[in-house]
């Protein structure tokens, strides 16, 4: 089995995707090789500089359906850029049986959270918060009438998870990170033995809930001079409580290098809270049901076996994923034993 690299498909569809979205003349094409989903290009045209992106990751449909709404909340003035449509006004283009979206380019680099000052991390909050007001009036559709569920997965079902994925490993690991993921697995096993009766009551998190983004970090938001200028990648775009949106996007943008950056984390918090009032109580029911979340799921380990199974272990290997995995592995040993902690950080005001 070869190794077919990822930017093989666009230089075959790039005359009819210029055609249809009436792009000019082609004069520069970069591949953008830190995408995690989807796959992305830098074009450069006579008409300008444009993001043009595969879609992957979500069915057409639901793609059409995002984009729509980031036509409506650039005109909000929302830092979000606004995709280009073709002549018919479809935003999503068919070619060879793969779909494709065009945005305009943004100039500016993706930042960690921990590199944030504690007042941009407030600023953060703020603009998570503005997103969310802006998403109540401009998402695709009304509300579902139920307040929306999250699954919360058994112990026991994760365990055998757990159980099954070391099979999946080399009984005697030859590389760094199998041996890595083995004893991992192996002390996942143990937090779940310790910890399996805190699991949250019911599927249905507290407090509000609504239209938000799904994947609000630094992957998905770029900078210039200190200032979020764009909130790229709405795959995710769905209904949601806040909460969980909330808690989401603090552990992911400030939970680096296996502990919290719990200052950070509380200026995030107090940003969000200051515009929209999200009570203490239904803030912490979405903390731990992240944590537990976190503890019963293992899915960036199983793309990354999954990703290597379909390469047949003989192509190149990204390992993003696995060392996703090994890095929040490290956080949630010190987040079960700092418990008392994170929560105090969440509820800064």
């Amino acid at each position: 089995m070869t190794d077919r690299t990822r930017e093989d498909d666009l230089p075959t569809a790039l005359p009819a995707l210029a055609r249809t979205f009436r792009l000019g003349e082609v004069r520069a094409m970069r591949f953008l090789a830190h995408g995690l989903m989807n796959r992305n290009w830098r074009l450069e045209t006579s008409t300008g500089a444009y993001a043009v992106k595969q879609i992957t990751d979500v069915p057409l449909p639901e793609a059409r359906r995002n984009l729509a709404v980031l036509a409506d909340l650039a005109r909000t003035g929302l830092a979000v850029p606004a995709p280009r449509s073709a002549e018919d006004g479809e935003l999503v283009a068919e070619v060879a049986g793969h779909g494709y979206c065009v945005l305009p380019w943004v100039d500016g680099e993706h930042v960690q959270g921990t590199d944030l000052t504690v007042g941009q991390a407030r600023d953060l909050g703020i603009l998570l918060a503005r997103l969310h007001e802006c998403l109540h009036r401009h998402g695709p559709g009304p509300l579902p009438e139920r307040t929306p569920t999250a699954r919360v997965r058994d112990a026991a079902e994760a365990d055998r998870a757990a159980a099954a994925l070391l099979v999946r490993l080399p009984a005697d690991p030859a590389t760094d990170f199998d041996r890595a993921a083995t004893e991992a697995l192996h002390d996942r096993r143990g937090l779940l033995a310790r910890h399996g009766g805190a699991r949250p009551e019911g599927e249905v998190p507290a407090g509000p809930h609504g239209w938000t983004h799904g994947d609000f970090q630094y992957r998905n938001l770029l900078r210039r001079e200190g200032r979020v200028v764009a909130v790229l990648d709405w795959d995710r775009l769905g209904v949601r409580s806040y909460g969980e949106e909330v808690a989401r996007t603090a552990q992911v943008q400030f939970g680096v290098g296996g502990v919290f950056d719990l200052d950070r984390t509380a200026a995030f918090c107090a940003g969000y809270r200051s515009v929209i009032d999200l009570p203490e109580a239904d803030l912490a029911d979405a903390v731990r049901r992240l944590w537990w979340k976190r503890l019963t799921d293992f899915w960036q380990l199983e793309f990354h076996l999954d990703r290597r199974d379909r390469l047949d272990h003989r192509a190149r290997q990204d390992p993003t994923f696995g060392e996703m995995f090994l890095t929040n592995e490290a956080l949630l040993h010190w987040w079960t034993d700092h418990p008392d902690e994170v929560q105090a950080a969440y509820a800064a005001r």
